[in-house]
């Protein structure tokens, strides 16, 4: 059926020009060859489900009828079968009940909320089609798949059977299933053989997205860069195996290097309010680093989600809901010492205009049904704001975090652009060129600032704004 495909698509492209160019072909072409062109194309519409209806049974009649009207039937029937009847897995059906985002600069459009591999390592093929069935029917057209596990990786094949085009798949290159067990590899041996396993167990020639598998030091990172593993992804790019290229960390460090290095247009980043807090450098596995909480927002990370939105980079978001098990959703083992629920959770996460989907790591069919509840939940409901200001949070109560609560201006200014770049132009002993250059691009300054407090009394973390406008309009200058 392929190669019916590939003739009677050929056949099509042919037949416009003869539509086109009646008059002057019509000696090269009989007129029985060309009704045979004509049904070959209804054929191939029929073998692709595109609907042909009343307009197509009447255009194949006058074929027997009338030569010349059927070309100006046909022609344009032609051109809107060719309009995009079509889906691939870049062209999904939007649900109206899902929320849909640019994944960056790739021309693909994906749900906001997306589904991770691991329900897929406790389901049998049955369990895993209806998992898949639900998110596939909740509007999902996007998931991570990093694991190495052939179990899960043939689960999933099996579940996209017949609706691969509904799914756009980000997958990882650089793992591989070692004697039973996952493996984190650079040997180009075993990440070539890893991604072709993946490929065959997923029952594809492709996927959307190529995932540079976890690259959470520096100096992995330059060698990726600079080495046979960005080759080799390039060399999947230019077959077709892979559509684009992306890369995972949980270093904020690593992800803007990698977002800088111009290699990616994807990154798989870690992002929660507990992580964000943690001081690049450390782990965010690291307990101890949960002793050393900023009061605000690293500023790395603050300008890796800054740089990703203004280069139009997308970031897939892992651990959305924190660390062991969603730790951020019990108040006893949260860092925050303050419980949020999943819809606060991915609010947050989707609150940064870089983010393109949340992948969420739901086991199971109701915890699944759980994450898709987001998008009928009420804004109060998405409001985290008030919760990371309960009492026993972190210290530094009146540290701004950019959320935005205190808009509008009524001078304009925008007062969590001009903190976050006032939190960037304090961190060191010198104000960045850049963050001065970022500043003095803002349509209002601080200096605008009529010290009327309305900005305050929105403001959920208590932060003095005005006297931060005072400060920017210092260190500034405006």
């Amino acid at each position: 059926m392929a190669y019916l495909n590939i003739i009677t698509s050929v056949l099509q492209n042919v037949f416009i020009i003869i539509a086109k160019f009646y008059l002057e072909v019509q000696y090269f072409f009989s007129r029985k060859e060309c009704r045979i062109m004509i049904l070959l194309y209804f054929c191939n519409s029929i073998h692709n489900k595109k609907s042909i209806g009343f307009f197509g049974a009447k255009t194949i009649f006058i074929i027997m009828k009338n030569f010349k009207l059927s070309i100006l039937f046909v022609s344009v029937m032609l051109m809107i079968c060719s309009c995009g009847n079509k889906k691939t897995a870049e062209e999904p059906a939007l649900n109206p009940n899902m929320q849909y985002r640019e994944l960056g600069s790739t021309g693909i459009k994906v749900a906001e909320i997306g589904i991770g591999c691991s329900a897929f390592g406790y389901m049998d093929t049955t369990q895993s089609y209806e998992f898949m069935t639900v998110a596939l029917e909740g509007g999902v057209n996007y998931m991570d798949l990093y694991d190495a596990d052939p179990t899960v990786r043939s689960n999933i094949g099996y579940a996209l059977r017949g609706r691969r085009d509904q799914m756009n798949i980000q997958g990882h290159i650089g793992n591989y299933w070692n004697n039973g067990q996952y493996e984190r590899t650079r040997d180009m041996d075993k990440v070539k053989a890893g991604f072709e396993d993946l490929l065959q167990r997923l029952e594809t020639d492709h996927i959307e997205v190529g995932m540079l598998h976890i690259s959470d030091d520096m100096e992995d990172w330059n060698a990726i860069a600079n080495g046979p593993m960005i080759e080799y992804a390039q060399q999947l790019k230019d077959e077709g195996k892979i559509k684009h290229i992306g890369m995972s960390s949980h270093n904020a460090e690593v992800a803007l290097a990698a977002a800088k290095s111009g290699l990616v247009e994807v990154i798989m980043f870690s992002l929660n309010p507990a992580f964000d807090l943690i001081p690049s450098g450390l782990s965010v596995w690291d307990s101890t680093s949960y002793t050393q909480m900023m009061s605000g927002i690293d500023p790395v990370r603050v300008e890796l989600y800054d740089y990703c939105a203004q280069h139009n980079i997308a970031i897939t978001v892992m651990k959305a809901f924190g660390g062991a098990g969603g730790q951020l959703m019990d108040a006893s083992r949260s860092p925050l010492k303050v419980a949020l629920s999943p819809a606060q959770c991915l609010a947050y996460a989707l609150a940064k205009p870089c983010v393109a989907t949340v992948v969420c790591g739901a086991k199971t069919i109701d915890e699944l049904k759980i994450d898709l509840a987001y998008e009928q939940a009420s804004e109060s409901d998405k409001d985290y704001s008030a919760v990371l200001n309960g009492e026993g949070q972190h210290s530094g109560e009146s540290a701004c975090t950019y959320c935005n609560h205190c808009s509008p201006c009524p001078q304009g200014i925008d007062i969590a652009k001009v903190n976050e770049l006032l939190d960037q132009a304090t961190a060191g002993d010198q104000v960045p060129e850049n963050v001065v250059k970022e500043y003095k691009a803002l349509a209002h300054k601080a200096g605008e600032c009529t010290q009327c407090g309305a900005c305050e009394s929105r403001c959920p973390f208590g932060v003095s704004i005005r006297e931060r406008m005072k400060e920017a309009q210092r260190v500034f200058g405006e």
